[in-house]
């Protein structure tokens, strides 16, 4: 297996980090806009090179895969390169895989109730190509969309025999602060990806008289509060636009999905203020004489998401509370969950919690095809592939998983 990782910020060097400790590839080739970035997450392993890429020009992504005989491509950038990094893979006959998919765009009439143009909808287009050709494409295998899409594949599979709802809770503890110990604003991920799916419509999954649907309601519905465990406690968790809603539907039979997300009332306020001012705004607007995307202005002038681990303490959770019938027919409920300390992170890795935890998954998912254990064509989601053998590799990796009965 020789890799293209496009993308060397947190989750691109976290993925190298964990991907240096295991045997399954030959060869890595980290790409970033940035070659310095990209040297620098090289630079641990013999088997890694570096190299620059522009990851909104599709021939970049054909000619590297060219050059390097590159057999999967690991898109580790900003989802709004996805089409060009996902066609660039396609043309040059390399599989392909991500942690976010294609971008959404809300319905221009009825943006709180309809759904416009779906996560992934440029990508399962063209679905028929990528299984005609015996190509694979992986996509949402991040820890959100990824693990909890794992975890309901198990939950169908082992636990229950009915499923009333497939919902993603995630939420944390986190907490960052200055060189004085005082507490500051500093997203633990990326600002543009975060403002993206926060702001636009959450995409709800119901079935109704047999038939599924997807529906929005507005951002920020229907908080409720959730008991993360581990120490982490009780936060609020509201919805927000998330693959894991457009990917289990099509897999796992249940009645509802959800994702709701712990984000805090400062956190959805600097949102709130952002989106009143148009500062989530991906358009360009002139600024004495230059064109700047005013998004793009958020997130560079907030702390990289990559350098505040060592500022950052406290513990986040990824998981998803499924709800129906056991396999013995009784009602049950069920979180199963992943947590990691960013102490711990930290400390083996030198990577903050959240990337780390987002670049885990790909890299478990990436040895399990490359020893067969998973292997498909098309564009699938992790709830394709049988759920044992990746949480059995989660275990293998020093990072268990959780299971809470309730």
């Amino acid at each position: 297996m020789r890799i293209l990782l496009v993308g060397a910020g947190g989750v691109g060097s976290a993925f190298a980090g964990i991907a240096a400790r295991r045997d399954f590839f030959e060869e890595i080739v980290v790409a970033d806009y940035d070659l310095a970035r990209a040297e620098q997450a090289a630079a641990i392993d013999p088997r890694f090179s570096a190299t620059r890429i522009d990851a909104s020009d599709q021939s970049s992504v054909e000619a590297l895969v060219a050059e390097h005989r590159i057999t999967h491509v690991m898109n580790a950038v900003d989802p709004v390169f996805n089409m060009p990094i996902f066609n660039g893979a396609f043309a040059a006959g390399a599989d392909y895989l991500d942690m976010a998919m294609s971008l959404s765009k809300p319905h221009p009439q009825r943006p709180y109730s309809e759904c416009g143009v779906k996560l992934g909808d440029e990508q399962f287009a063209v679905a028929d190509q990528w299984e005609q050709a015996g190509r694979l494409a992986l996509v949402g295998i991040g820890v959100e969309p990824g693990l909890s899409d794992v975890f309901a594949r198990y939950a169908a599979d082992h636990l229950f025999s009915e499923i009333d709802e497939l919902g993603t809770r995630d939420g944390a503890n986190l907490v960052v602060t200055d060189a004085d110990g005082n507490e500051i604003f500093a997203p633990s991920f990326s600002m543009w990806t975060t403002i993206e799916e926060c702001l636009n419509p959450p995409v709800i999954w119901e079935k109704e008289g047999g038939q599924g649907r997807w529906f929005t309601t507005a951002p920020f519905s229907e908080p409720e509060v959730f008991d993360f465990p581990e120490g982490i406690g009780p936060v609020e968790c509201v919805n927000v636009e998330h693959e894991e809603v457009l990917l289990m539907p099509r897999w796992i039979d249940c009645k509802r999905v959800t994702f709701k997300y712990g984000l805090g009332d400062e956190f959805i306020n600097i949102l709130k203020v952002l989106n009143t001012l148009g500062l989530d705004r991906t358009e360009k607007v002139r600024v004495k004489g230059v064109e700047v995307s005013p998004r793009d202005v958020v997130a560079a002038v907030l702390p990289d998401p990559a350098t505040v681990g060592p500022q950052m303490r406290g513990k986040t959770c990824a998981g998803l509370f499924v709800t129906g019938k056991g396999k013995d027919g009784q009602p049950r409920q069920t979180y199963l969950y992943h947590v990691v300390d960013n102490e711990q992170t930290m400390a083996e890795y030198g990577h903050q919690c959240v990337v780390w935890q987002t670049a885990i998954n790909p890299v478990i998912a990436l040895e399990l095809l490359a020893h067969g254990t998973w292997s498909g064509s098309g564009v699938l989601g992790p709830e394709a592939f049988d759920a044992v053998p990746f949480l059995d590799l989660l275990n293998e990796y020093g990072s268990p998983w959780g299971q809470r009965d309730s």
